[in-house]
C-alpha cells in the first residue's frame, strides 16, 4: 500500500484525492475526495490571462487541501493542471503560488497526457464488468476542453479539443458580462456549430464511431446523471456506473437550454458553481452521443484524478 495524494486543477474546479493504492489488486481506497469550484479559467478565452481573483480562489483551495494532505500523512503528491493554465500568458504566477503553498510544482500537462490519465482512471475497474463491450470511448467534458480517448486495455488514440462547459458558455451565452437566461436559438445554434467543428477535429485522430461503450466523466456528465435519476441530493454512489440513455440526455439538455437560472439552481443535486454552465456541458454530451451513435453513456466518478493517483503510486 502506498498513500498518495492527487490534485487535478481544471478550468472550472480543483479536486483532491487522498487514497491508499494497492497495485496488487488494482484498487484505490479513498480516504478523502473533494472538489471546489474556483473558475480558474474565468475570462481566459477572452483575455489570455488568469484573473487575479481566480488565482486567489484557487490558492485558497490549495491552502485547504494542504491541511487535508498533511492530516492524512500522504507520502507522495502530484499536482496536475489542465486547460486554463495551458492557455494563460501569466501561468508563471500560478506555478509560483502553488509551489509556495503545497511544496510541489504544478505540471501543466498536454491534452494528450490529460486523456491518458482520464482513460486509466475511468477504465481500470471497468474491464470485464457488466458485459461492457470494448473498445471504450472515454470522454472527459471539462470546463475548457474535452478529451476523447479510445482503447481496450490501453489507449489506442486520444485527442483534446477546446470545447468545455465554461468555454462554450463564455464564448456563446454571455452578453454584456451576463449569461443569457435562457439562451436564444441563435446562441444555441452557434454553440452547436462550434461543438460539431470540434468533433470533426477529434475524429481526425480518434475513431469515435468504432467504440462499443461510451464512458462519460466529469461534472457535466455526473450532474446530468443526477438530474436523470431525480436524486434528492448529489450522491456519488448512485451516480457512479449509472447509465443514461441518449433519449434521456436529449430531454434533459432541451430542458436545461430552455430553463432560467432560478429553475436550474432549484435542482437539488446541482452544485451552485455549475448552474450557469451545465446547459453547455449537457449539449456537448448530447452532441457526442449523436455523433457516435451511442445509445447510452456509462457514467464514472473515477476519472483523471484517479489516473493521477495511479501515476503517483
Amino acid at each position: 500500500m502506498t498513500r498518495v495524494a492527487a490534485i487535478d486543477c481544471g478550468t472550472n474546479s480543483i479536486r483532491l484525492l487522498v487514497a491508499d493504492a494497492d497495485p496488487a489488486t488494482g484498487e484505490l481506497t479513498d480516504l478523502d475526495r473533494r472538489m471546489t469550484i474556483v473558475r480558474l479559467g474565468q475570462g481566459v478565452d477572452r483575455t489570455g490571462r488568469l484573473a487575479p481573483e481566480a488565482l486567489e480562489r484557487t490558492f485558497a483551495a490549495c491552502r485547504e487541501y494542504a491541511e487535508v494532505i498533511k492530516a492524512h500523512g500522504a507520502e507522495r503528491l502530484r499536482f496536475v493542471a489542465t486547460s486554463a493554465s495551458r492557455d494563460a500568458e501569466n501561468r508563471d504566477a500560478f506555478v509560483r503560488g502553488v509551489l509556495d503553498i503545497l511544496g510541489v510544482e504544478p505540471e501543466v500537462i498536454t491534452g494528450d497526457q490529460e486523456a491518458e490519465f482520464s482513460f486509466t482512471g475511468a477504465t481500470k475497474e471497468l474491464t470485464g464488468r457488466d458485459h461492457l463491450e470494448r473498445p471504450f470511448l472515454v470522454v472527459d467534458i471539462g470546463g475548457g476542453s474535452t478529451e476523447f480517448v479510445v482503447g481496450e486495455d490501453h489507449v489506442r488514440a486520444a485527442r483534446s479539443v477546446d470545447v468545455g462547459c465554461v468555454r462554450m458558455t463564455e464564448r456563446h451565452l454571455v452578453v454584456d458580462g451576463k449569461v443569457t437566461d435562457p439562451p436564444t436559438e441563435e446562441q444555441i445554434a452557434a454553440m452547436r456549430a462550434d461543438i460539431e467543428a470540434a468533433l470533426d477535429l477529434a475524429e481526425q485522430t480518434v475513431p469515435l464511431r468504432e467504440a462499443r461503450t461510451l464512458v462519460g466523466l466529469a461534472g457535466s456528465v455526473t450532474t446530468v446523471s443526477a438530474i436523470a435519476q431525480k436524486l434528492p441530493e448529489y450522491d456519488s454512489t448512485r451516480i457512479h456506473h449509472s447509465r443514461i440513455s441518449r433519449a434521456k440526455v436529449r430531454d434533459i439538455t432541451d430542458w436545461l437550454l430552455r430553463s432560467t437560472h432560478a429553475e436550474r439552481a432549484a435542482i437539488p443535486s446541482m452544485h451552485p458553481g455549475r448552474v450557469d454552465v451545465i446547459a453547455a456541458g449537457a449539449l456537448v454530451l448530447l452532441s457526442i452521443m449523436e455523433r457516435t451513435g451511442a445509445e447510452e453513456v456509462v457514467v464514472s466518478e473515477h476519472d483523471i484524478l484517479d489516473g493521477i493517483g495511479w501515476s503517483v503510486a
